[in-house]
């Protein structure tokens, strides 16, 4: 049995993903990483040589700014790691994501008892999103709950819509035609993701955001005119982080010195998050959640 991690990456210094980190979050467990290389003007090609394992093997790309809408470019991405891949298992990790050391035993052991199972296609796991500082968790209804990360590498499983997610097609003939996909089959892992994508600089951060909304919109540009800071307490709802971090996020956490505070008084809501997360945080559910996936019991 063999596990092939992927992930891909296009400026990744500039725009300070962790993505270094990301690999090596789950490196131990894989046989080989396939990172999908954007073309970068910065030096994200020389801090993926550095990490110096023999594991891993970049795939130069160059992104398609004409085929931006929806965020299909992430997809085209995500895919070019689906193809170069050799593993029995696919594990997906993004460049904002860390696996904590303490979780690789459990994604190992879910692996192997579900391998020879054939009603599994993959494993889903539950989302820690930061925001602000590596103290703060978003916790309102706005951030995604749970997603697929680990999945059986077959080769009719393509990155929907964007790559946040996964479905399994008749062909990849029928994929790029437009085929719907089916959802995969998935078992519940406790292996909490954390997702770093709202811990940078404020400057940093706002170029982040401008930039990867471009992504989503064929007619507007890459370049941000009007830089300024970003402001992190324009959200709806942040808890405090009672957790640990991964090890490997130890440096990024001592060298990180923007301070953040959160005053719920000024929280920032959407009408209709306001009126429902009430109800969300009494019954414990998520009301209308999206789910891309088939949670098996």
């Amino acid at each position: 049995m063999k596990i092939s991690g992927f992930s891909y990456v296009r400026n990744g210094i500039d725009y300070d993903y962790p993505f270094v980190e990301a690999i090596q979050s789950i490196l131990p467990i894989c046989d080989e990483f396939i990172m999908v290389l954007g073309d970068s003007t910065d030096s994200s090609r020389e801090a993926i040589l550095s990490i110096g394992s023999p594991k891993i093997k970049i795939v130069d790309t160059v992104w398609d700014m004409n085929n931006r809408k929806g965020g299909k470019v992430f997809a085209q991405q995500a895919n070019t790691g689906l193809d170069h891949i050799t593993g029995d298992w696919a594990f997906h990790i993004q460049a904002d994501e860390v696996i904590h050391e303490d979780a690789l035993p459990l994604i190992l052991d879910a692996i192997k008892q579900y391998d020879a199972d054939p009603e599994v296609d993959g494993l889903l796991f539950p989302f820690t999103h930061f925001w602000g500082s590596y103290d703060y968790i978003r916790t309102s209804r706005r951030v995604h709950k749970h997603e697929i990360r680990v999945f059986k590498n077959d080769k009719v499983i393509r990155s929907y819509r964007d790559s946040q997610g996964f479905r399994k097609y008749t062909s990849v003939e029928a994929y790029e035609a437009g085929e719907r996909g089916e959802k995969l089959a998935v078992k519940k892992v406790d292996a909490v993701v954390h997702h770093y994508n709202g811990v940078r600089s404020n400057v940093v951060q706002n170029k982040k955001v401008y930039t990867f909304n471009s992504m989503y919109k064929q007619e507007q540009s890459t370049v941000n005119n009007n830089p300024k800071a970003f402001n992190y307490n324009d959200v709806d709802r942040v808890a405090k982080f009672t957790g640990s971090h991964p090890g490997i996020m130890r440096k990024r956490l001592e060298a990180f010195n923007q301070p953040f505070t959160f005053d719920p008084k000024k929280a920032k809501w959407k009408l209709k998050d306001r009126l429902i997360q009430p109800i969300e945080d009494l019954l414990g559910i998520r009301v209308g959640e999206y789910r891309n996936y088939k949670l098996l019991k």
